[in-house]
C-alpha cells in the first residue's frame, strides 16, 4: 500500500473523529447561542453516533456491489453540504438534524477505507496498516480542539463547521484524482438484494461480532470520555475553552504512540495476542478513574494520569479488533466494515447518552460508563478467544 493511498484513507477515517472533537470546545457557546445547556448540546453528538451507526450498514452493502469510489465520492459529497448546513444552523433543532445528516456522509469514509485496507492486505498486514492509519487520523483529536478552541476565540462557533465544509471538499478531490478502485475485477459484485442475508451471516459468527464487540465497548468508553470531557475540563475544573485542546489532544497523542508500538508488537505476536492483553490495560485504567472521580479531587491533575494510558491503550486494542474482524470476510469486506462501524458506534451512542442522562456535576458518571464498558470489554474479549479455540469460523 503507497503513501499516498494511506494518507487518503487516513483523512477518510478521520471524518468521525474530526466532526466530533473539532466542535466539543464550542459546546458552552452554542449553549449560549442557542440559549439551552450543555446536556442539550450533547445531543447533537449523540445523534451523531446514531447516523454513524446507521449510514455504515447502507454504505457496507453499496461498497461491494458498486466499488469502493462511487459510494465514498456521494458520501463525501454529503458530508460536505450537512457541514455547510450546520454552520448556518439558525436553532439547535436544526443543528442537530444537520450534525445527522452529516454522519450519514461522513461515515462512507470510515466504511470504504477498511474494505480497503482488507482488499490490499492479509490480517497481519491489514492489522499493522491499521496501526498506520492511527497514526494520520491520530492527528484529528490532536489539532482539532486546538484548532476549534482557537476559531472559536476569533471567529464564532460556525467557522468550525466552515472548516469542516473546506476539508471534506479537498478529500473528495483527493480522492477523484488519486484513490484507484480496490476491489478486484475479478471478484463478483455482490447483489444489493442479498444484503440483509449477509448481514444475518455475519451476525451469526460469533468470534466476528466477538472483536466486533470487544473494539465497540473501548470505542464507547472513548466516546463517553468525548461526550464528558468539555463538562469537567472547561465548567467543573476551570480550563479555558481555548487551551481544552491541549489535554484533549495529550490523551489522543497517547493514542497515537501505542499505536505505533502495536505496528512492531506485531513482529512477535499475532493481533489477537495483543488484543486479550491490553484490554486488561484499560479496565485497569478505567477502574482508577472511578475511584479518583469518586474522591472529587480539586484539582484536575489526578484524572488526567489514569484518562491517559486507558485512552492510549485504544491504539493497540481498535487496530487489532478490526484486523481479526475482518479477517476471512475478503469476498464482503464491504458489508463486513458496515456492520463492524455500525454495530461499534451503536454502542458509543449509548454511552455518549448514558453520561449525559447520569450527569450529576461530577466527573464520576464519565468514570463510571468507561469502567462499564471495560469490564464488558473484558468478557467478550476472553468469550471470543473460546469461541476461536473451538474452531468456530471466523
Amino acid at each position: 500500500m503507497t503513501l499516498r493511498i494511506l494518507l487518503i484513507l487516513g483523512a477518510l477515517s478521520a471524518f468521525g473523529p474530526l466532526a466530533i472533537d473539532f466542535y466539543l470546545p464550542s459546546f458552552p457557546a452554542l449553549a449560549k447561542a442557542f440559549a439551552t445547556d450543555v446536556e442539550h448540546v450533547q445531543l447533537s453528538l449523540a445523534v451523531y453516533f446514531a447516523g454513524l451507526a446507521i449510514g455504515q450498514l447502507l454504505y457496507g452493502p453499496l461498497a461491494d456491489r458498486f466499488g469502493r469510489r462511487g459510494p465514498l465520492l456521494v458520501g463525501v459529497s454529503l458530508f460536505t453540504l450537512a457541514s455547510l448546513a450546520c454552520a448556518l444552523a439558525p436553532s439547535l433543532e436544526w443543528l442537530i438534524a444537520a450534525r445527522f445528516v452529516q454522519a450519514l456522509g461522513g461515515c462512507a469514509g470510515m466504511v470504504v477505507s477498511r474494505a480497503v485496507v482488507r482488499d490490499l492486505c492479509d490480517p497481519i498486514a491489514s492489522a499493522k496498516a491499521f496501526s498506520q492509519l492511527m497514526l494520520v487520523m491520530g492527528l484529528a483529536p490532536i489539532l482539532a480542539p486546538l484548532l476549534g478552541g482557537w476559531l472559536l476565540a476569533v471567529a464564532g462557533w460556525q467557522a468550525i463547521f466552515l472548516c469542516l465544509t473546506l476539508f471534506s471538499a479537498l478529500c473528495g478531490l483527493a480522492v477523484a484524482l488519486w484513490l484507484p478502485e480496490s476491489l478486484p475485477a475479478d471478484m463478483p459484485r455482490a447483489p444489493l438484494r442479498g444484503a440483509l442475508q449477509r448481514y444475518r451471516q455475519l451476525l451469526g459468527d460469533g468470534v466476528f461480532i466477538g472483536y466486533v464487540l470487544t473494539g465497540g465497548l473501548v470505542m464507547a468508553g472513548m466516546f463517553a470520555y468525548i461526550a464528558g470531557s468539555p463538562f469537567i475540563f472547561i465548567q467543573l475544573y476551570g480550563v479555558p475553552a481555548e487551551h481544552y485542546g491541549w489535554l484533549f489532544g495529550s490523551n489522543a497523542a497517547g493514542f497515537i504512540l501505542v499505536g505505533q508500538i502495536n505496528a512492531r508488537l506485531l513482529r512477535y505476536r499475532r493481533p489477537e495476542y495483543w488484543l486479550r492483553r491490553f484490554v486488561w490495560v484499560y479496565l485497569g485504567c478505567g477502574l482508577l478513574l472511578t475511584g479518583v472521580s469518586a474522591l472529587q479531587p480539586a484539582q484536575l491533575w489526578p484524572l488526567l494520569i489514569p484518562l491517559f494510558f486507558g485512552i492510549a491503550s485504544l491504539g493497540c486494542i481498535l487496530p487489532n479488533a478490526s484486523a481479526c474482524a475482518m479477517a476471512g470476510h475478503g469476498q464482503h469486506a464491504g458489508s463486513a466494515s458496515g456492520l463492524l462501524g455500525s454495530l461499534q458506534f451503536c454502542v458509543a451512542a449509548a454511552a455518549a447518552a448514558l453520561v449525559a442522562a447520569l450527569h450529576d456535576g461530577t466527573a464520576l458518571p464519565m468514570a463510571e460508563v468507561i469502567s462499564l464498558c471495560g469490564i464488558a470489554a473484558v468478557g467478550v474479549a476472553w468469550l471470543t478467544a473460546r469461541l476461536a479455540r473451538r474452531g468456530q469460523p471466523a
